[in-house]
């Protein structure tokens, strides 16, 4: 049986979408499927081919929330509409006018899926959960799923009472979704696993590589509680104490004061650079040059950074954190310490110093033929499509 191709509205917030977002929209639309993008800005410096842009209204720009809302407005053809848009602008109620357009734009698109990316969107949604023209898919992923909810109880209060209405959930680990089966769970709740998929073509594995003193290690990553680089900076200290060789390079670190106290606590200042975050790309060329990726991280959904490393062929340590066990097996396709603990981490850089080249590359040959299975993209959009038409087959009964 043939399903009938679907329009799918991702709603990121913003046109600034994030890789994942990026690569989902291009493969969906590449199956045939129309794929709309919602976001509260009106300029969008890299839009993707065939995928529609909704602007829900600047979040800065006065007059263009005005001359979009209006436009919304009289597309429409409600006088009600029109005359909300002025009402609203006249008393600077950004929010309601907003909230209208994210109505008429929902309205004019007449979606079968709206997928929100993150749980923070979903006070915009609050009318449409449940909905008859449409199902809300939350994906859960990163700090807003698995962090926020356990040191904000309002926002674990607000996730309980919404999370039912939801129609499903995408859930980037298993440790995600286990994460979000704490927040709310039962019989009829459905939650998929769906990993990250990378376009590995613009990822090649690099045949040269060498861990030839001093050691490059190397984290990617803004300068955060979560992201634990106050443990990897002690595990520093620890290894410039045995006279360990080696250069330490945090890209996002860059301006962050309690990184520039540590580091110039721990006298570290000759052998860790803070750098402030770069293009994408770019941050692929530092791979390339890099020794180890280092991910002291307390928690994680499954980062992409590891995943892109992997791909690579940048060996990875890691924290056993979250859905990272799921992507690296200890010794297999790279090794994992645990959290909290600068000992472990600086005792499995020694080891690594240690071990012969062969070994090295067995371990970055099986971390690429890892994410080859578990990370291409047309795994991801076959994934993500079979939640949607479950979400559709289960409502229409």
């Amino acid at each position: 049986m043939i399903k009938k191709k679907l329009h799918i509205t991702l709603f990121d917030g913003s046109f600034k979408t994030t890789p994942f977002i990026n690569r989902l929209a291009k493969g969906l639309a590449t199956h045939g499927h129309t794929i709309s993008i919602i976001g509260f800005n009106e300029h969008n410096p890299h839009p993707i081919p065939n995928v529609i842009y909704q602007s829900l209204g600047s979040n800065r720009a006065h007059v263009r929330l005005f001359v979009t809302s209006l436009g919304l407005a009289l597309g429409s053809k409600s006088l009600r509409a029109v005359k909300n848009t002025f009402l609203y602008l006249a008393k600077k109620n950004r929010k309601k006018l907003q909230q209208q357009n994210l109505n008429l734009g929902l309205k004019k698109l007449n979606p079968d899926i709206v997928h929100l990316q993150w749980p923070s969107l979903l006070p915009w949604m609050e009318p449409y959960m449940p909905y008859p023209h449409f199902k809300v898919i939350l994906s859960q992923r990163g700090f807003h799923n698995n962090v926020r909810p356990f040191v904000d109880e309002a926002n674990f209060k607000y996730l309980q009472k919404w999370y039912p209405k939801i129609a499903g959930f995408h859930s980037v680990s298993h440790a995600m979704a286990t994460t979000g089966d704490k927040i709310w769970s039962a019989p009829e709740k459905l939650n998929r696993v769906v990993y990250t998929g990378l376009d590995l073509n613009r990822l090649s594995f690099s045949a040269s590589y060498s861990q030839k003193p001093p050691l490059r290690l190397l984290s990617i990553g803004r300068a955060h509680w979560i992201k634990g680089y106050d443990y990897a900076l002690r595990a520093c200290k620890l290894l410039r104490e045995k006279n360990i060789p080696f250069q330490y390079t945090i890209i996002g670190g860059a301006d962050d004061e309690e990184l520039q106290f540590l580091v110039h606590d721990l006298g570290l200042g000759k052998t860790v650079v803070l750098e402030q975050r770069l293009p994408q790309q770019e941050v692929f060329q530092r791979m390339a040059a890099a020794s180890v990726l280092l991910m002291p991280s307390l928690e994680e959904g499954i980062p992409n950074v590891v995943v892109e490393a992997m791909a690579l062929g940048l060996p990875v340590i890691s924290t056993n954190c979250g859905g990272v066990p799921e992507l690296i097996g200890h010794g297999v396709e790279g090794w994992l310490v645990p959290t909290r603990n600068p000992q472990a981490l600086a005792g499995a850089i020694e080891d690594f110093l240690g071990l012969s080249p062969n070994r090295v590359e067995e371990v970055r040959l099986a971390a690429r033929k890892k994410v080859e299975q578990q990370h291409n993209e047309e795994q991801m959009v076959k994934g993500m499509e079979d939640l949607y038409y479950k979400v559709l087959s289960l409502n229409a009964r």
